[in-house]
């Protein structure tokens, strides 16, 4: 997206945005005692999240803070653990095949693409139980899940998805509980200022911050390459404006980018927000702005694809529709591995079929779009609907 698509915020956010606890914001049943993205989290860097956030923790969430404290206590004990075990071969791995990564903004199919893709068996990812303790799976995968699989909800809070300590996860995740610069960090405190938006675009972040960016992101990749032996399948959407340090950190790495109509990412992003912040935060979010927001983060992290997007190669990077994908899979998915270096498609095709015919009943949610939200989709996020061809006139 180019900078002129861009303009003043929205002057007031629409009335559903200041009651947070209104009847539609009711999401799939989230138990108190599941485990939360900062359960993952090392002692260390949870007690940096909350200082950074000045402690301003709901009495209701006290709890929760503390038994995330407990936790970070036994992770800091198992990440030394995996230290003294494997921090040689961890250090030692060289990324022969540099990852695939599927980009594209949140709630724009990037989650079942990465379920179809990983159908393949010569492929590896990460998964929710590898994201959510990335500094020491190596030594407690065997163990640890087994002892919490009953704690996971069976299904996600913000859509039908299952869940499942097994299921393939967004690598951001594993940042996230890694004490990581990500946008994500602003889940845990919703009320206040944003966190690491710059990482959506990488523009202007702290040579520190991107310094920490990396190292985890390095090691986390290093790790499963040790543990899979197989060349990884990562999704992310805010990878979708760092393709430049991807590509540094990943020689060679492979690009998919997945649109979709924004009349569907913009109020399905909506409930994504309000559903991590209220079943992750430790405040009960208010949501005073998340109109903005969302069409702010969207202009971000396009302005940081189209500008970075120029530098890799055609061969390295493929784009397709939501809609396309949907309505013909094993098509689009042939056109994929026409297009790039992945191997043989037929090694997918049964796979996939298999998974196609579970999947047949699944019913994605249903949102209204007021008028005024797409006016504003159609002034600010104008590059994006012209360059994938979507015709909010109609």
């Amino acid at each position: 997206m180019n900078d002129t698509t861009a303009s003043a915020p929205l002057q007031n956010d629409s009335p559903r945005d200041r009651s947070p606890r209104r009847k539609q914001d009711k999401f799939h049943p989230y138990p108190f005692w599941s485990p939360r993205f900062w359960h993952g989290m090392r002692l260390g860097d949870a007690l940096r999240l909350f200082a950074r956030n000045c402690f301003r923790i709901h009495p209701l969430r006290v709890p929760m803070a503390f038994f995330v404290l407990g936790c970070g206590l036994l992770h800091t004990v198992l990440h030394w653990l995996e230290r003294l075990l494997y921090g040689k071969q961890i250090e030692s791995v060289r990324i022969e095949q540099p990852p695939i990564f599927i980009i594209g903004h949140w709630r724009s199919g990037t989650t079942h693409l990465h379920e179809l893709l990983v159908r393949d068996p010569n492929f590896a990812f990460a998964t929710t139980y590898e994201c959510f303790v990335p500094h020491h799976f190596l030594v407690s995968r065997r163990v640890l899940p087994k002892l919490i699989w009953f704690l996971l909800p069976a299904k996600r809070p913000m859509d039908n998805m299952s869940a499942g300590f097994d299921h393939p996860q967004e690598d951001e995740f594993a940042l996230v509980t890694m004490g990581a610069p990500t946008p994500y960090l602003r889940i845990a405190f919703p009320n206040e200022a944003e966190s690491y938006m710059e990482f959506l675009d990488m523009r202007d972040t702290r040579p520190d911050d991107l310094a920490r960016f990396k190292r985890d992101l390095l090691g986390f990749v290093k790790r499963l390459t040790l543990l899979k032996r197989k060349r990884l399948i990562l999704k992310s959407p805010p990878h979708t404006g760092r393709l430049r340090v991807l590509s540094e950190l990943f020689p060679g790495a492979i690009f998919i980018h997945i649109a979709r109509d924004p009349r569907a990412i913009f109020p399905s992003t909506q409930r994504l927000w309000r559903a991590l912040d209220e079943v992750q935060g430790f405040q009960f979010p208010r949501h005073e702005h998340l109109d903005e927001f969302v069409l702010s983060a969207f202009e971000r992290m396009y302005r940081g694809f189209e500008e970075q997007r120029r530098e890799i190669p055609a061969d390295r990077i493929y784009e397709l529709r939501y809609e396309d994908l949907v309505r013909d899979p094993i098509g689009e998915i042939r056109k994929l591995y026409q297009a790039l270096p992945l191997g043989d498609f037929e090694a997918l095709r049964g796979p996939l079929e298999e998974y196609l015919a579970r999947q047949k009943d699944y019913q994605t949610n249903v949102h209204e779009l007021p008028e005024e939200i797409r006016a504003a989709i159609g002034q600010r996020w104008a590059g994006y609907c012209q360059r994938y061809g979507y015709q909010l006139e109609n």
